[in-house]
């Protein structure tokens, strides 16, 4: 049913790697020489090949992200080029191609013919049609690009695991909660000291609760310089990405970028994004103000970004009574996990098993089969907890696909969450803030539409063929439940008591959803503003990097952060991940999801026939339709940015 996660003679895999390519390159030959090709015995045997490749490659790559050591970089850095350069002659493989362009697309059926429609595309993008000394120079760049980008992550890792911030004076940590203080205590000379580090809920709870303001400093002055050595890596990737664009034929990395997106212009980006700064940095700049009124009782006349998330969590009390660390035991990692399921059952109809037969990677992985009318359709890996050799953040990664094959079995989907939720101990458990439950929501957002596909084809089944700007939809959209007050008695329970989160901590919990929603907004759009205009333009140097986003942040924030701050250089998702001129996408999916709710809000967050609905089109249907087809035809109409503003609290 599913191929267990087992990696064997470890060490070897590039010559394992290297092997399955040399297979590949003899069943592709046999391909080519194929005269009469047809879908069945030409593109369905192609799409097995590259499925067999993925499925091999996808866990040996996911280890150095969750289990990084000496040896996965070692294997990761062998693998890397391999898997690079055969990627390479393949998209420019002349014969290939022109095997795409003889299929008879009139004898197709729609999932098929997206299939075929989207190769032709991706094999121009990936070179063909150029001239061997072009090819070649493309097939270079394209390897580097990929060395780079790895060598960034491992930089970013590896700066996050050598700092460390030792606090003595328990004035300093006073107002810390006892669980993130117990994780960071230590004796030391007959004395109880207290370490934090980079690593997210560590890091968190020193910004969030941190007294002394020049450890608050230190901590964030740490963070914000991390890797500064990426900063000479970043002039290495925007000028090769310079050089993919100019041999393909595009103006700039952006419309690069833009050939496989939902939006088709960068002037309609750079609208859509100075449209939602517009709407909210004037009301950033009154939640600042705010934040500025409470610090001054302190005698801070200067607030600073390292103050920000301190005096916030200050004033979101206050304003809302509302305290992040009262919340915490009602939200106990298992039990959220468990409640998660239960809701995704009563919309979806889906029942999860735990499959404690499965193999992982590390002891706390949980891993659950996915049911429907009693039958597994899926397998998903839960690995939750932050550690030390695991890279930071949240993500979804897809290992197998739904789809039927060429012998006419279907093939059933997995699909990796990974989370930095505080880790449990012995003693403590995994108690996470609601953000931490949001942020598990989103994941599995992504993971579901990966998981529930009903598509045969594998190119365009599950996320696979899914523009890069709408992805973030169903996981944005699933979000939004994560505030529902039917949603959070499911699983919001106190872990020693039992006691179901009261109406009355829920009410204030939704009443604070918008907090300083429109900072929120703003700072997601500087992000966003900085990676498009950074792939418009010509600039490859690192003091020029920085000029544009200081330009970004003159121009639409309400908070400027010190000179030091080098965000750039720790900004993954567009130099380490699949973001480049495309982070915008955030903001450009949550139109869709925040219309996409408003349809639940009015018709009932249990409503079965509205999620069966989204289960069939949104999720069911994956990359085999476009997803602006796909929304009209779950909602009857267009999405629109009010909703998202309405939804943000930015309008009314």
């Amino acid at each position: 049913m599913f191929n267990e996660f087992e990696l064997k003679d470890f060490e070897n895999t590039a010559k394992k790697l290297q092997e399955i390519i040399d297979d590949h390159k003899k069943e592709l030959e046999n391909l080519i020489k194929i005269e009469n090709k047809t879908y069945d015995n030409y593109v369905k045997p192609y799409v097995e090949l590259s499925y067999e490749l993925e499925e091999f490659i996808t866990p040996v790559f996911h280890i150095d992200s969750v289990k990084n050591s000496e040896l996965t970089q070692k294997v990761y850095g062998e693998c890397l080029p391999i898997i690079s350069i055969f990627e390479s002659e393949v998209s420019q493989n002349e014969d290939i191609y022109q095997g795409f362009l003889d299929i008879d697309q009139t004898t197709l059926n729609e999932e098929q013919k997206k299939v075929v429609q989207n190769e032709i595309r991706d094999f121009k993008l990936g070179g063909c049609g150029l001239n061997d000394e072009d090819k070649e120079k493309l097939k270079k760049v394209k390897l580097e690009l990929s060395e780079l980008s790895k060598d960034f992550s491992q930089n970013v890792l590896d700066a996050t695991n050598a700092y460390e911030m030792i606090c003595d004076d328990f004035e300093d940590v006073k107002e810390i909660p006892k669980s993130d203080l117990e994780l960071s205590s230590f004796e030391e000379d007959d004395k109880t000291k207290y370490k934090f580090t980079l690593q997210m809920p560590s890091y968190i709870a020193y910004m969030t609760y941190g007294t002394n303001r020049q450890k608050r400093e230190e901590i964030y002055k740490a963070y914000s310089t991390r890797a500064a050595q990426n900063g000479k890596l970043i002039e290495n990737i925007l000028k090769l990405r310079r050089e993919k664009c100019a041999l393909l034929g595009f103006e700039t990395y952006a419309d690069l970028s833009l050939a496989t997106k939902m939006a088709h212009k960068t002037d309609e980006v750079v609208e859509f994004l100075y449209e939602l700064a517009n709407k909210a940095k004037d009301k950033a700049k009154v939640e600042i103000k705010e934040v500025e009124v409470l610090a001054k009782k302190d005698g801070i006349e200067d607030i600073q970004s390292y103050d920000l998330t301190y005096y916030s969590n200050k004033l979101k009390e206050a304003e809302y009574e509302i305290n992040d660390e009262e919340y915490r035991p009602y939200f106990e990692k298992n039990s959220v996990l468990d409640g998660l399921f239960e809701f995704l059952n009563k919309i979806f109809g889906i029942e999860f098993k735990e499959a404690p037969e499965a193999k992982a990677w590390d002891e706390k992985v949980k891993v659950y089969n996915i049911l429907e009318n009693g039958e597994v359709k899926a397998r998903i890996f839960y690995d939750l907890e932050a550690r030390a050799d695991k890279r930071g953040g949240a993500w979804m990664n897809n290992w197998h696909s739904h789809f039927v094959d060429s012998k006419g079995d279907t093939n059933l989907p997995s699909a990796y969450v990974v989370c930095n939720f505080p880790p449990s101990t012995e003693s403590t458990p995994s108690l996470l803030r609601h953000d931490d439950v949001v942020t598990l929501f989103h994941e599995m957002g992504h993971a579901l539409h990966h998981l529930l596909s009903q598509v045969d084809e594998l190119f365009v089944s599950g996320i696979n063929g899914v523009a890069w700007d709408v992805v973030e939809f169903p996981s944005q959209f699933l979000e939004y439940f994560s505030y529902q007050k039917d949603v959070l008695k499911l699983f919001a329970k106190h872990y020693e008591s039992g006691e179901v989160l009261s109406d009355d901590m829920i009410d204030k919990l939704m009443a604070a959803r918008n907090f300083q929603s429109s900072l929120a907004t703003v700072r997601q759009v500087e992000f966003a503003l900085f990676d498009f205009k950074l792939h418009m333009s010509e600039i490859d140097d690192e003091n020029e990097v920085q000029n544009l986003l200081d330009g970004i942040r003159d121009e639409i924030s309400p908070i400027l952060p010190p000179k030091y701050n080098k965000f750039q250089n720790g900004f993954g998702h567009i130099f380490s991940g699949g973001y480049a001129a495309g982070y915008y996408s955030y903001k450009w999916a949550e139109v869709l999801s925040a219309d996409a709710f408003y349809l639940f809000v009015e018709n009932g967050v249990f409503n079965t026939e509205l999620a069966t609905k989204y289960k069939d089109l949104i999720l069911g249907l994956g990359g085999s339709k476009d997803m602006d087809k796909l929304f009209f035809e779950f909602a009857k109409r267009d999405p629109k940015v009010e909703s998202l503003l309405k939804i943000d609290g930015i309008i009314s």
